[in-house]
């Protein structure tokens, strides 16, 4: 009986030393960072390009205060981004802003008539999305701050200015597939003393969708 025993113990040993080893990676495999079709979905792919626009029914603000209301309103706003890389959860996932974009603005201070043109520069930009949904905007480059030119048209006629950040940091939902900024702090660099001496940025952009994709899915952060 003793040697059956060992006998059965040792043909079992034999055979699992046949099956192959697998990486603890592969046995239990995070999501990454960004998917389509819902959270834990299919990956987005490095190279792929993600769009967004305002989210239905709400305006992209530049204000001359964090809490009030004067400032430039525009009803369109769109952004487009890049893939660069979208590591698993743990990691953090990074895109490159190539396009912002700003139309049917209109301004409420007091001397001006319209709002010419709103005009982000500077592209591109370097986004990153952390897994918890914190998304912070830099620039490419340590040489050029995130910028945005504002044209007026005002009693004196047409004036410029010249807004700058360092970085701006928005919330990424999953619940709308959102993106929202709120009351980001820039710093007037140039322009007529007409222009307000700071402005602070406001905007949801939702859904943000993988255009590359077929049907252009919505995007998810894990």
């Amino acid at each position: 009986m003793r040697n059956r025993t060992a006998l059965a113990l040792a043909t079992t040993v034999a055979a699992l030393s046949l099956l192959p080893v697998l990486p603890a990676s592969a046995a239990a495999q995070d999501t990454n960072v960004l998917t389509t079709g819902s959270a834990a979905g299919t990956a987005v792919a490095v190279g792929d390009v993600l769009t967004a626009p305002l989210s239905s029914g709400t305006t992209a603000t530049l204000y001359s205060s964090a809490t009030g209301t004067s400032g430039v309103s525009c009803t369109t706003s769109q952004f487009t981004a890049a893939v660069t890389d979208n590591p698993a959860s743990s990691g953090t996932a990074t895109e490159s802003v190539t396009a912002h974009t700003f139309s049917g603005c209109t301004s409420n201070v007091l001397g001006t008539l319209s709002v010419n043109s709103v005009t982000v520069n500077n592209l591109p930009y370097v986004t990153t999305v952390t897994s918890d949904g914190v998304v912070t905007v830099t620039p490419a480059s340590s040489s050029t701050p995130i910028q945005t030119t504002v044209v007026l048209s005002t009693l004196l006629g047409t004036i410029t200015c010249v807004y700058q950040a360092s970085s701006i940091t928005g919330t990424a939902s999953n619940t709308d597939n959102s993106i929202a900024f709120t009351a980001q702090p820039f710093t007037k660099y140039s322009g007529s003393s007409l222009c307000f001496s700071a402005g602070y940025f406001t905007a949801k952009y939702a859904p943000v969708t993988d255009t590359t994709q077929s049907g252009s899915p919505s995007v998810f952060v894990n």
